[in-house]
């Protein structure tokens, strides 16, 4: 993959940015409503000023859960003795949620565009809440900061560009990521936004570079309905473009790039399905937090996104078992 061609415009950059604070603001929103538990999205982004539909509150509820049950059991598995590596990590908090846990891996890493890698650094530097986890799993010399990278024994972020791979690379090896450690690597909504051939490579690279790992991906599905243009045609208008949304016309589609691409074994669950996975006490819980007008949009929305997730198991860690 060239390093610099067939980037996308500044413009539509900038709409890609700009989804990282709505997603952000919607979580910080439905945290608040009790959905779950998250005391440091507060030190990060701002709280919204309207109230979020009851069914965007529970499609981030499914989002945040289904990722965490894959993501934990991948640690389970590895005893965190691995590596993370959230790609467009924008403004999430998982490492402070492992680290409060106790379930921390050898090292956290986090990927997304300079300027929000700039932001987050900054919010860290400003509020004791975000640094004093960082520094209490710190030890050694003095912690590496400057305004696009954060490097820690068990946390580091950088600002880098997932469609240039030769820099990624080069950047993530310089901060001590270990090729032969088992690592899982997360994308939520982030593949969506690179044409197909740009995703396809950073998949691809992720099945070559690492001996033992799991990739997850959240993105969209069933792209091709009448539904699935109106969500294109949402974004579209906020100069927002889903550059791969041909790679998501179907779960068999998400499960065949990853296959494609050298993974070993791949599935994937529509978000409906997933939702009646998740363990039914808590869903019960959190389904009498808001009343629901429409239960037809909410299927609606978790029908049009989906959950992936492959591995590759060359220590027979039992990665293939990892299911809802």
């Amino acid at each position: 993959m060239a390093a610099r061609e067939s980037r996308c415009p500044d413009e539509s950059d900038e709409a890609v940015r700009a989804t990282c604070e709505d997603a952000s603001v919607c979580k910080r929103f439905a945290v608040s409503v009790g959905y779950w538990p998250d005391p440091y999205i507060q030190h990060f982004v701002r709280q919204a000023k309207e109230r979020k539909a009851p069914e965007i509150n529970r499609g981030y509820y499914a989002r945040v859960q289904a990722v965490n049950l894959l993501l934990d059991a991948f640690l389970e598995r590895t005893g965190c003795n691995c590596q993370v590596i959230s790609l467009g990590a924008g403004l999430d908090t998982t490492f402070w949620r492992l680290k409060d846990k106790n379930r921390l891996p050898r090292k956290y890493f986090e990927v997304d565009f300079p300027t929000i890698v700039a932001r987050k650094i900054h919010s860290i530097k400003s509020k004791p809440p975000l640094s004093k986890p960082i520094m209490d799993s710190h030890s050694g010399q003095s912690l590496l900061i400057n305004s696009h990278s954060l490097d820690s024994c068990r946390y580091c972020i950088v600002g880098a560009d997932l469609r240039n791979l030769p820099d990624l690379e080069e950047k993530l090896k310089k901060f001590n990521l270990e090729t032969q450690l088992p690592t899982v690597l997360v994308a939520e909504c982030v593949l969506v936004y690179m044409s197909p051939e740009q995703s396809a490579s950073l998949i691809k690279w992720a099945a070559c570079a690492f001996h033992t790992a799991m990739i997850i991906n959240y993105e969209q599905v069933n792209m091709g309905d009448r539904f699935g243009q109106i969500m294109v045609e949402n974004l579209q208008r906020r100069h927002c473009n889903l550059a791969g949304v041909e790679t998501c016309q179907s779960l068999e589609s998400q499960r065949g790039r990853l296959v494609s691409n050298g993974w070993e074994n791949a599935s994937a669950l529509d978000m409906m399905k997933v939702y009646s996975s998740l363990p039914q006490d808590d869903v019960r819980r959190i389904e009498k937090l808001e009343f629901l007008d429409e239960k037809e949009l909410l299927e609606q929305l978790l029908l049009h996104y989906c959950v992936s997730w492959a591995t590759k198991d060359g220590q027979n860690l039992g990665l293939a078992e990892i299911s809802f």
